[in-house]
């Protein structure tokens, strides 16, 4: 008999235990931030397949180099501004002495990666002179932080665009049994769409799970997809097909025990989540990025079988970013 693998109790990435989440928002400048908090420092990795993104701190993720590993990971709207908010992060959290303190009497370090995303031609007030407001949406976000968190039109997602409709925040899980869960938390301001050409049915449709993004199959399974990139005229129209003005960036996180070079896998692997949930992806226009970060609670029992483990956590990751990217455009819609 077939096991069916179900979301975790609030289908959010913080079904992984110890992980937070928390938004915080400009409701004048129609931007915001999202910061997942993992104090205790995970391991991580990261992947860039967007053509123009828009990141902080991920070469101390690469395999090659020390760290590989975080203390947050912060989402951000405001473009190359938005990268202050990590500050205000980075900050709070060595006042709380999270952080690696590399000798006695210094102050802690965090490692906090962050991500943003392009708002800045939404309508909202950006004339904040030389005083933007991202360093303290950081620390607003952090203070936010909780296991239950809003969906759609909040944080970094408030002022987001996808294609030409709504982007916004989302997130998914899944439990693969035996103390193996999997999660992404995701901010959508893509150039692609993720609807179909019906304008209606998501491209991750058929990833859906009980109803989670509107339960809408394609009314007509011959449904002209043929287009590779739908909608591309009325987004010229709207400027949009520029170099750095879009982006999907995101973070999957698993129990497992992996390598700061397995999250890197992960993280690679997550990226086809964005690929299913949004058409076209990857473009020169965009940002795309993939944190992945791994508590440890969950160790293999069998190294010989860490390829295939780390295949199936890449493979659910996917999946719950598929989930997650299509959760954040419905729920910006209603």
């Amino acid at each position: 008999m077939a096991v069916e693998f179900r979301p975790g109790p609030l289908n959010l990435i913080t079904d992984v235990p110890g992980l937070a989440v928390g938004h915080a928002t400009d409701a004048g400048a129609r931007s915001g931030v999202t910061t997942l908090v993992c104090p205790a420092g995970w391991v991580a990795g990261v992947d860039v397949r967007g053509g123009a993104p828009g990141s902080r701190e991920t070469d101390a993720l690469a395999p090659a180099n020390l760290v590989g590993r975080v203390h947050a990971v912060v989402l951000s709207g405001g473009s190359v501004f938005g990268l202050a908010a990590a500050d205000g992060v980075t900050a709070a959290l060595s006042a709380r002495s999270v952080g690696m303190r590399l000798r006695p009497g210094t102050p802690p370090i965090p490692i906090v990666p962050a991500a943003v995303l392009y708002d800045l031609a939404n309508g909202g007030d950006k004339a904040w002179g030389v005083a933007p407001p991202y360093r303290d949406l950081g620390l607003a976000s952090l203070e936010a932080v909780a296991v239950a968190f809003s969906l759609g039109r909040y944080g970094a997602g408030f002022g987001a665009m996808a294609g030409s409709g709504p982007g916004g925040v989302g997130s998914a899980s899944i439990d693969l049994g035996d103390g193996l869960l999997v999660g992404a938390l995701v901010a959508v301001n893509s150039v692609g769409s993720a609807l179909m050409p019906d304008g209606r049915t998501y491209w991750a449709w058929s990833f859906e799970n009980d109803g989670e993004f509107g339960a809408r199959a394609p009314p007509d399974r011959n449904l002209d997809t043929s287009d590779p990139f739908p909608r591309e005229s009325r987004l010229r129209d709207i400027g949009r097909l520029q170099a750095g003005v879009n982006t999907t960036i995101g973070i999957v996180a698993c129990t497992a025990d992996l390598t700061n070079v397995e999250c890197t896998r992960v993280a690679m692997m997550a990226h086809d989540g964005i690929a299913r949930a949004i058409r076209p992806a990857h473009t020169p226009f965009d940002g795309d990025t993939v944190f992945s970060i791994a508590s440890g609670a969950c160790a293999a029992r069998d190294a010989e079988q860490r390829p295939v483990r780390v295949a199936r956590i890449g493979s659910a990751a996917a999946d719950c970013l598929t989930r997650a990217i299509a959760r954040a455009v419905h729920y910006a819609s209603i």
